[in-house]
């Protein structure tokens, strides 16, 4: 498949770049416990991953003004566990060949700089910006500030995301918006969205852009 002229890529990070999947299933029941919203079964993780995020937090029950405070406590207990976690297979190529053909990225995500920092280490100097933190639906704010800093028109800029809310931000605000289909949610929830482009691997995002 030949790409569009794309001149910047933002890529999400958890789900997207960093394979923290199993970490955040391994503190649910203590978010749950702590903001009192209902517990996730194992026999329904699969059943949650082909919803959309935001039936996803209506089906626990949880109350949009416990977002923020969620967040908020998710990112301080990654900081404290940044070090167990990691990059997906590929990804570290995939971002090192990016960067040997001169494509510019960005990286927009719910957890703190710091924390996306620490996982990625010394391939963090290979994005240009970063626009982290907020809540888990502000990332429309963050693709904003992220096309104004570039100095780019929106369809020149391609979104790549796991989840249906990278898509639908991505959409607001006149992106392409690409899903990968090694993240949180289910690959054909996401297929069924019509994003812009899929890829399997990290390996197909390298051959799609260069």
């Amino acid at each position: 498949m030949t790409a569009p002229c794309y001149k910047l890529v933002i890529f999400d990070f958890d789900g997207t770049l960093s394979d923290s999947g199993e970490w955040f299933l391994s503190i649910i029941d203590d978010l749950a416990e702590r903001f009192r919203f209902r517990r996730v079964g194992p026999d329904e993780v699969e059943a949650l991953r082909r919803r959309p995020t935001r039936e996803v937090i209506r089906h626990l029950g949880i109350a949009r003004w416990k977002l923020p405070l969620i967040a908020r406590h998710v990112r301080a207990r990654f900081a404290a566990d940044a070090a167990g976690i990691h990059l997906f297979d590929g990804v570290r190529a995939m971002l090192s060949a990016l960067g040997d053909a001169d494509v510019r990225m960005m990286l927009c995500s719910s957890n703190g700089e710091a924390n996306v920092r620490a996982v990625l280490g010394k391939d963090a100097a290979r994005f240009e910006a970063y626009f982290c933190g907020s809540g888990l639906f502000g990332k429309v704010a963050k693709f904003r500030r992220a096309v104004k800093a570039s100095g780019l028109p929106p369809a020149a800029i391609l979104s790549i995301g796991d989840e249906t809310r990278d898509i639908d931000a991505a959409r607001e605000v006149g992106l392409a918006a690409a899903a990968v289909l090694w993240g949180y949610a289910n690959p054909e929830t996401l297929i069924a969205m019509k994003p812009d482009m899929t890829f399997a691997n990290p390996a197909e995002i390298v051959a799609y852009l260069t």
